[in-house]
């Protein structure tokens, strides 16, 4: 993997990995060391990949792997007590493919709403945060009606965009409970 390559991979993934480790280990300081690993790992041990799937899979099991060593690690038990039931639920497959799949539908979601007109975006991502229209109008200073409107666009340009993710997301929450 070329310098290039390599920092795409880490430009791309680093952000989803630290949040994704922090769904184990409930510290971002923490996840953000051990992705660092991980990333320092595949870099001194010039791994090579096939293709961008194989890349994520491995980073995604590599971080899962390198969060649980860590909750297991001496300092951690020691220091925080965590009960094994607890560990043990962490490990299990279905929660892993559920958070990869959320870290995973996330970026993809973000990256749409990028692709917006900046009003148009803020009213998403405000809309995201479960606000209502009112309270998105009364926040950016605009209509209801204007919030309506560019509600409409958004939801017109993303919905392409995000077709497939729709049918993943609810899969994985349907087939983990």
């Amino acid at each position: 993997m070329s310098i290039k390559e390599y920092k795409d991979v880490f430009d791309s993934l680093y952000g989803s990995l630290c949040v994704f480790s922090t769904n184990y280990v409930s510290d971002l300081e923490v996840a953000k060391d051990l992705v660092q690993d991980v990333f320092i790992k595949v870099w001194e041990d010039e791994i090579e990949f096939n293709n961008e799937l194989a890349i994520k899979s491995y980073l995604y099991t590599s971080v899962k792997n390198k969060s649980l060593d860590f909750l297991k690690s001496k300092r951690v038990k020691t220091t925080e007590h965590m009960p094994v039931e607890e560990l043990d639920q962490l490990n299990k497959e279905s929660f892993y493919l559920k958070e990869v799949i959320i870290e995973e539908t996330s970026s993809r979601i973000e990256e749409a709403i990028n692709t917006l007109p900046n009003k148009c975006a803020q009213i998403i991502r405000l809309s995201i945060k479960d606000l209502s229209n009112a309270e998105i109008a009364e926040h950016l200073k605009i209509s209801v009606n204007t919030v309506k409107g560019q509600k409409k666009i958004a939801y017109k340009r993303l919905r392409p965009l995000l077709k497939n993710y729709f049918f993943i997301v609810a899969f994985a929450f349907q087939s983990s409970n």
